[in-house]
């Protein structure tokens, strides 16, 4: 069985209301995606990792990473875990003009054919089309939604450069499968007002649907509309910098009942970051089948790192160099190179240093691929490797990892300890989307 089988497959279960889905890390981050393969791999499932059109691109973005260059990077992690490679399911998110919207729309479509063209290439089988955004020379002003045909048009360009892409692979290569919509004005979300976000109306998603099935059809993509398999709408779920919107399930009834009586596809749901396990479960069984988790992994990894932070100065009182200096190191690179942050945050100074460290919006996740901050964490692994972590200063800065030691379930070392820490975050979406204890290896039984 392919990974898209499998997607396919647990789409279909969720239709039927058997609650199955599939959670996609959307993370860079090495240590993250060790984490990702871990829980995978006791799950017996895929994992799905998926990365955006601003994080990597056919010029590198802010990861310097192109499509083909994650792609083998994501292949030397799961080479390092042991985890095969047949069973990661890579996405790429928010495809389309969105790093160019500066641009006029000849010059910012002919870089979004290119950029879903490089990740069809590179062996990305799920495919979010995202043509919402409005370009420099779209008409009306800025704040407004760029007209629905218009973006039905392009989505439907892109969609065609993706099948002609996929022609070009060997023989017997997975055909991409597609999401398309979207329900927030950025890739990544957050939100900045202090109200929770408006649940997608049903006659929105039913006008997406149409408009987007008659354009296909007349473009010749009918087969490529049978590979459609969820429309990403928004739930009612959101973050900011200090504040989480919670899933409401009374509120999305009606968007959830509408895919009962409708073609067989799901709901794809964004920003879905630090809700709680219930929620989770709940988005579920409401057809929200495919759940996107980002920030809050590296939120988690942040608040692993500045623990272990915590405990190296603890440990090495008597130093006064070769410390990891981690967290003066974040704000410093932060402060110099703030373009990922500085039109995100507000307040004042002591506001902005605690939002740029703590926010939930977790900005500081942009920063962590540059040298300096790579070297850091390095040295910081490499001097708790020294010596041995005293579990005092792990039972003070770790609890819950420091009773995963004294259970004798983990090694109270730096990398292990991280990963515990995100196991943590992840396996919620694992029970929420029933693929952990061995659901999915049921699944992938069932669908063979």
């Amino acid at each position: 069985m392919s990974v898209t089988d499998v997607l396919l497959h647990l789409m279909r279960a969720n239709r039927r209301g058997e609650g199955m889905g599939l959670y996609s890390i959307c993370s860079a981050d090495r240590l993250v995606l060790e984490a990702g393969m871990a829980q995978a791999g006791r799950d017996g499932s895929i994992v799905c990792i998926e990365s955006t059109c601003n994080q990597v691109n056919q010029f590198g973005g802010y990861t310097g990473m192109t499509p083909e260059a994650f792609r083998s990077f994501v292949g030397s992690v799961a080479g390092r875990m042991g985890f095969p490679e047949d069973r990661i399911l890579l996405g790429g998110d928010h495809l389309g003009p969105w790093a160019w919207q500066r641009e006029p729309a000849g010059s910012a479509m002919a870089k979004a054919r290119e950029l879903v063209r490089a990740y069809v290439h590179a062996g990305y089988a799920k495919i979010h089309l995202d043509a919402s955004m409005r370009l420099a020379d779209d008409p009306g002003g800025g704040g407004t939604w760029l007209d629905a045909a218009t973006v039905t048009e392009r989505t439907v360009e892109l969609c065609r450069v993706a099948e002609e892409a996929h022609a070009e692979l060997p023989a017997g290569s997975p055909s991409p499968v597609y999401v398309i919509g979207t329900e927030v004005p950025t890739p990544g979300g957050e939100r900045d007002e202090g109200r929770a976000p408006v649940v997608t109306r049903v006659a929105d998603v039913d006008r997406t649907l149409t408009l987007a099935r008659n354009a296909f059809e007349r473009a010749d993509l009918r087969e490529a509309w049978q590979r459609v398999i969820a429309v990403v709408t928004q739930p009612g779920v959101e973050f900011g910098d200090e504040v989480v919107f919670d899933y409401k399930p009374a509120e999305a009834r009606m968007l959830s009942s509408y895919l009962e009586q409708n073609r067989d596809l799901v709901y794809e749901a964004h920003s879905t970051d630090y809700q709680t396990g219930a929620s989770l479960g709940q988005m579920v069984k409401d057809h929200f089948a495919i759940l996107k988790v980002g920030p809050w992994l590296t939120f988690a990894m942040r608040e692993a790192l500045f623990a272990l932070e915590s405990i190296e100065r603890e440990m090495y009182t008597d130093r006064e160099d070769g410390l990891s200096l981690l967290r003066q190191t974040l704000e410093t690179v932060m402060l110099e190179h703030p373009k990922y942050w500085e039109s995100y945050y507000r307040g004042t100074e002591d506001e902005l240093r605690l939002a740029r460290a703590y926010s939930y919006s977790d900005r500081c996740r942009y920063y962590w691929p540059r040298p300096e901050l790579r070297d850091a964490v390095a040295r910081l692994f490499t001097n708790l490797s020294h010596r041995s972590i005293p579990l005092v200063l792990l039972s003070q800065f770790m609890p819950e990892q420091y009773e995963a030691v004294r259970l004798g379930q983990l090694e109270p070392v730096p990398g292990e300890l991280v990963q515990h820490k995100l196991l943590a975050v992840i396996g919620v979406y694992a029970a929420a989307c029933g693929l952990s204890d061995g659901g999915a290896a049921r699944t992938r039984r069932s669908a063979a």
